[in-house]
C-alpha cells in the first residue's frame, strides 16, 4: 500500500495526515505535559511523525511493507533525513532514531519530499474541507506517480 504522510507540530500541538488512495486520516493531539511549551517547532514536528507514524501502523492504516511518501515543509528537518546530516539537539536523534527502528522493524519503504507549506494537509486540520489547490496537486500527483 502506497501513503503519503504529512506533519505539523508547534510548542503545543503535533498534527498528522496519512493520505491513501482517496481516504485521508487527519490526526492531531495537545502535546503530553513533558513536552507542552517545553519544545521547539521543530522539535515537535519530529515528535508528530513519530507519533503518527506509530499511531497509523497501530491503527493499522500502516502495514509491514508499505510505502510512505512523508511531505516536509521545513527545509531543515527533509535536510537531516535526506543527507544523514548530524543533529545535536538530543530529543530530536532520539526520535530519528525511533522513526528509523520502525522503518526496518516494518520493513517500511520512506522517501522524503520537499513542499510547500500551503501544501502541507497536516496544517489544515481543523479545515473540513481540503482547499482546491492542494486537492488538485494530490490528484495530479497520484496520477502521475507509478511508485515503481
Amino acid at each position: 500500500m502506497h501513503h503519503i504522510f504529512y506533519l505539523e507540530g508547534n510548542k503545543r500541538k503535533i498534527s498528522w495526515a496519512i493520505k491513501t488512495n482517496d481516504t485521508i486520516v487527519n490526526q492531531n493531539r495537545i502535546h503530553a505535559e513533558m513536552y507542552k511549551d517545553k519544545v521547539t517547532d521543530i522539535q515537535s514536528k519530529y515528535i508528530a511523525l513519530h507519533v503518527g507514524l506509530f499511531w497509523g501502523i497501530g491503527v493499522f492504516i500502516i502495514k509491514n511493507e508499505d510505502s510512505i511518501k512523508i511531505k516536509l515543509d521545513d527545509e531543515t528537518m527533509y535536510d537531516h533525513f535526506t543527507s544523514n546530516s548530524k543533529i545535536k539537539d538530543e530529543l530530536i536523534q532520539k526520535r530519528m532514531q525511533f522513526i528509523r527502528q520502525l522503518q526496518k522493524q516494518r520493513k517500511l519503504k520512506i522517501e522524503f519530499e520537499s513542499i510547500e507549506k500551503d501544501m502541507n494537509l497536516a496544517r489544515n486540520t481543523k479545515n473540513k474541507k481540503i482547499n482546491e489547490k492542494v486537492k488538485r496537486a494530490l490528484n495530479q500527483n497520484y496520477q502521475n506517480n507509478s511508485y515503481d
